[in-house]
């Protein structure tokens, strides 16, 4: 069941965050890694896009936290499935959030492939390609109607607006004490507080680069197969 839902959008810390909620006891954590790890998941989101309600307990079953899109989307659902979960929403600066929007796209959906691929990589290939359907449905809600991630990011302004309603939008949304609107250059003190659980003893906040952690993952996985951790400290 779940216990820690996160709010906040991909590119704003999230990697850290599942690093740092499954170091405290909270995990596993369900990240949009998760799907490239294991790309059956894919069938458990393909719903969403549909409109039939969603057993979150059926999607989610056996994690105890979330962060990052797909689950972050649908942070209200879920809140109202699991009544005694508390909601993080990490946010940043909104344009360096872009940017790496920006390389998350050219990263992933935007990636040119090569004409032969592994067996692992085209398979895990071929789940993303599935998936994108739930992504567009998604960054149509966030971005705007017609709006597909192959298209790249839209606007600066207009995302950057989204970015903006988004968090407006979740605060106002959420009783205080659910809530903790969280950048992770605070580390583990306001985190920990809000969860009610110690801060591990000379032991920093996890780190982690997100676009980094793609690129190291994809990178490996078409060139040999193998899915490389993408949550090891960043250099």
């Amino acid at each position: 069941m779940l216990k820690v839902i996160g709010a906040g959008f991909p590119r704003t810390g999230t990697s850290s965050m599942k690093a740092a909620l499954e170091r405290l006891g909270f995990g596993p954590c369900y990240h949009m890694f998760e799907i490239l790890m294991n790309p059956s998941h894919v069938d458990k989101w393909l719903p969403v896009t549909t409109g039939v309600p969603i057993d979150w307990d059926q999607v989610l079953r056996g994690y105890q936290s979330t962060q990052d899109w797909p689950a972050s989307h649908f942070w209200r659902e879920q809140a109202e499935v699991y009544p005694d979960a508390k909601i993080i929403l990490t946010v940043r600066d909104p344009h360096r959030w872009y940017a790496s929007m920006q390389a998350l796209i050219a990263n992933g959906p935007g990636r040119k492939l090569p004409p032969s691929l592994p067996d692992r990589a085209a398979a895990v290939f071929g789940a993303l390609a599935r998936f994108g359907p739930v992504m567009d449905h998604i960054g149509q809600s966030v971005f705007g109607e017609g709006w597909r991630f192959s298209d790249g990011m839209p606007d600066e302004d207009l995302a950057v607006d989204a970015f903006h309603r988004h968090i407006a939008m979740v605060q106002e949304s959420l009783p205080a004490d659910r809530l903790l609107v969280f950048d992770v250059r605070d580390g583990w003190e306001p985190l920990c507080r809000f969860l009610d659980v110690e801060a591990p003893a000379d032991e920093p906040f996890p780190h982690l680069n997100d676009a980094a952690g793609m690129q190291r993952q994809l990178d490996e996985l078409i060139s040999g197969g193998m899915i490389a951790s993408p949550f090891a400290p960043e250099r």
